[in-house]
């Protein structure tokens, strides 16, 4: 099946959908913590995905990988790579933590770091559900810490060679007086992307 191309009618909405899809996951953020979190609307992108090493620092940036991939009606994945130390700065906005006081990442901290690719995944994938009227969930959280190249080769190897370039979200969570950029990749499947762009003909 060919891929359809991306065009400006298709980035629109996506630029649409990614901005309610993190809206919501800002209220979801608030609502689970106790205390408010914003997410600003996202930039969207197309970017090929030998370049992902580039936004993030380089192959041998230490970074997390908050990875789940997307089924049934419309299948993909979604990655969500932060910097170690941007990660840890993460976890502190979330936990009300002093700037700092987080200083390694271990199963407390991995627990709060996947349940931010879950929710903000699980935001997107059911605003895209909504646009396309498909249904869609997302699979179990699945965190990593490892260098960006190796990181990376499993975005390779799940696509399939099905598309070389990947869908770059980028999005700030916020509180009063902190910020935290934050990078989601997108790989929607053939089947996905179709259907996105059949909509954003309507």
């Amino acid at each position: 099946m060919e891929t359809p191309t991306f065009d400006k009618q298709l980035y629109e909405s996506l630029q649409t959908i990614a901005g309610e899809g993190m809206h919501n996951a800002a209220r979801g953020f608030s609502d689970l913590l106790g205390h408010k979190v914003e997410v600003t609307q996202p930039t969207v992108r197309l970017v090929p995905i030998l370049d992902i090493q580039n936004y993030v620092g380089g192959p041998d940036v230490e970074a997390v990988g908050i990875y789940l991939r997307a089924e049934g009606g419309l299948t993909g994945q979604i990655m969500l790579i932060i910097p170690y130390q941007k990660a840890l700065e993460l976890v502190d906005l979330l936990m009300e933590n002093p700037e700092g006081t987080t200083t390694q990442i271990g199963a407390h901290e991995r627990s709060a770091l996947g349940e931010v690719g879950n929710l903000t995944a699980t935001f997107f994938m059911n605003s895209v559900a909504s646009a396309t009227g498909t249904s869609i969930r997302p699979t179990p959280p699945a965190v990593m810490i490892d260098m960006v190249g190796a990181i990376l080769d499993i975005i390779i190897a799940s696509s399939g060679g099905m598309s070389d370039h990947i869908l770059l979200l980028e999005a700030n969570f916020t509180d009063d007086n902190r910020s935290v950029e934050a990078e989601f990749w997108v790989l929607p499947d053939s089947s996905a992307l179709k259907a996105l762009k059949v909509e954003s003909s309507k």
